[in-house]
């Protein structure tokens, strides 16, 4: 799913991440401690490069990390395969060590788009079980 998500962005078909899927405990101990909020969530990304030190030509990207306890929940609340659950989380991630953030509602509608068409390259569609 990474691999793919790259190869469908310019220019980050040789680049590099890891991607991590463990359990909401260890997800809200890293959320708690990187991002200083005291609860679990279903993805974090951590960049190599953020802000103005920020190296694109570097093909080390960062870390995802994906709650699978997560996977598990959402995939039965909007009623699609965990497959497609891991496949959004990650390619979500992704967006977010390339700078992507969902922040303001147009920036949300951007990024689910991207997310969306990434997915549907991959066979897993909304409705894809």
């Amino acid at each position: 799913m990474a691999q793919t998500t790259l190869a469908s962005l310019p220019d980050l078909q040789s680049a590099e991440l890891s991607v991590v899927l463990t359990t909401d405990e260890e997800v809200h101990e890293l959320n708690r401690t990187y991002r200083g909020i005291d609860r679990a969530t279903d993805v974090l990304s951590f960049p190599q490069h953020e802000g103005e030190d920020s190296d694109l030509s570097d093909p080390l990207l960062g870390d995802v990390v994906i709650s699978i306890d997560a996977v598990e929940r959402q995939a039965l609340e909007y009623g699609h395969s965990r497959e497609r659950e891991v496949a959004f989380l990650t390619v979500h991630g992704i967006l977010h060590l390339l700078g992507w953030d969902h922040e303001v509602p147009e920036d949300e509608a951007r990024m689910m788009a991207k997310t969306e068409a990434i997915l549907s390259g991959m066979g897993l569609t909304r409705e894809a079980r």
